[in-house]
């Protein structure tokens, strides 16, 4: 079976589905928050999500990378020793593994969200070697569209 070369979705008709935030976590309101996978890489590590939460208050722990793109809304972002950040339609940041933040979203938000898990030093520098020693270099292939 041949994996396909890209996948490609309408991030509107992606289905969202309950996605309850823990209650402990809960800081003010009573945000829902609902999310849709769309994608899985084929070694299942990276993942494509999106997601939406209405208005509230709440901590989030994130347990891998998390590459965000608010795609509608605001969310004012918190976390130890940085000002708060105003995230808008248009922005986009990355949350780093096993850290917290506190979000509070005015009114709704919408994200598009990469998640990939926190690869330890030694491993990425073993996957680096095995890449040059296949001669998989980043443009291999290259593009003839």
């Amino acid at each position: 079976m041949t994996t396909p070369v890209f996948e490609a979705v309408r991030l509107d008709d992606v289905e969202l589905t309950a996605a309850p935030i823990d209650p402990s976590w809960i800081v003010a309101g009573n945000p829902v928050a609902r999310s849709g996978q769309w994608s899985c890489s084929p070694d299942t590590t990276t993942s494509t999500w999106v997601w939406d939460c209405t208005a509230g208050t709440f901590d989030w722990y994130f347990e891998q990378d998390e590459t965000i793109h608010v795609i509608e809304g605001e969310v004012i972002v918190t976390s130890a020793g940085q000002p708060p950040r105003t995230l808008r339609a248009g922005d986009a940041a990355l949350f780093h593994a096993d850290t917290w933040a506190r979000w509070h979203v005015p009114h709704y938000v919408r994200k598009h969200a990469i998640l990939r898990p926190h690869i330890p030093r030694p491993i990425w520098f073993a996957m680096r070697v095995a890449r040059k020693l296949r001669g998989g270099g980043a443009r291999s292939g290259g593009f003839t569209g």
